[in-house]
């Protein structure tokens, strides 16, 4: 009995039985939460979503949208968790005068974790985020782009200044915003002490640290979505999506450019 006994409480104190959708993925002082598809074939990728303002990891596993596109997709849900209201970006409201971001150790080390929880596809990883996990995912593209197969940001951007450019080498971005947005709008707006970037300004920056060329037409995608594409002689992907709405939430679109940036047509 005290080997069975014994024997349950290593099962119970092991990483992967320590969290999951509903109980948190400890980090240092920091936490996640995981969602793997059940029927997800190892080695698999993983999504990594960011949540908006005030949001949540919790909040992020309660979209029964976002788990069932994990379960379509065979992608580990992987919800970040911001250490307070915000994310730590360079410029934000709360503290205009911070010059970088400071969540590059907090994803390394998520990722690491994850690493240990399942039998992951380094091929396979993707960033994405809403609003304020827009920003964020942004943030991560700029500076840890070798860590990902590509990034969905989504109605959200660089706050004020837009950077000069991007430490990282170029990866596959697929931005998605709304052209009536007015919480973030395509030019930004200002908010307390700080401002919001202007999306065109981000994108051309972009554009040319990485030396994207990007198209004049614009192809139909999901939800009403018209994406104008660009590439790069190293073949990487720069697209810019935009639908005649406000700041508002899609799957489908996110399905889109997950599909993107891992290189389906």
């Amino acid at each position: 009995m005290r080997l069975i006994a014994a024997f349950i409480a290593l099962l119970l104190a092991s990483p992967a039985a320590a969290c999951g959708p509903d109980t948190d993925c400890t980090v240092g002082d920091r936490t996640y939460r995981l969602y793997v598809p059940p029927d997800a074939a190892a080695p698999m990728g993983a999504l990594l979503f960011a949540h908006g303002y005030r949001g949540s990891a919790a909040g992020v596993m309660r979209n029964a949208a976002l788990r069932r596109l994990a379960d379509v997709t065979g992608l580990a849900l992987v919800a970040l968790e911001s250490a307070g209201n915000d994310w730590s970006l360079a410029h934000r409201p709360a503290e205009p005068g911070q010059k970088e971001a400071r969540e590059y150790t907090y994803v390394a080390a998520v990722l690491a974790d994850l690493a240990d929880r399942v039998a992951l596809d380094d091929s396979r990883l993707v960033m994405s985020g809403f609003s304020a996990g827009g920003m964020m995912t942004w943030a991560i593209a700029c500076n840890m782009s070798d860590r990902f197969a590509g990034f969905v940001p989504m109605s959200g951007t660089f706050w004020a200044p837009v950077p000069a450019t991007c430490p990282a080498p170029p990866a596959n971005i697929v931005h998605i915003h709304g052209t009536k947005d007015g919480t973030v709008p395509l030019q930004g707006r200002t908010i307390g002490p700080a401002r919001q970037g202007d999306v065109e300004e981000a994108l051309g920056m972009y554009a040319n640290k990485g030396a994207f060329t990007i198209a004049a037409s614009r192809r139909a995608a999901p939800d009403d979505t018209l994406c104008r594409r660009g590439s790069n002689p190293d073949n990487k992907l720069l697209e810019f999506c935009t639908f005649a709405g406000g700041h508002s939430f899609s799957t489908a679109r996110l399905r889109y450019g997950i599909d993107r940036v891992l290189g389906s047509p």
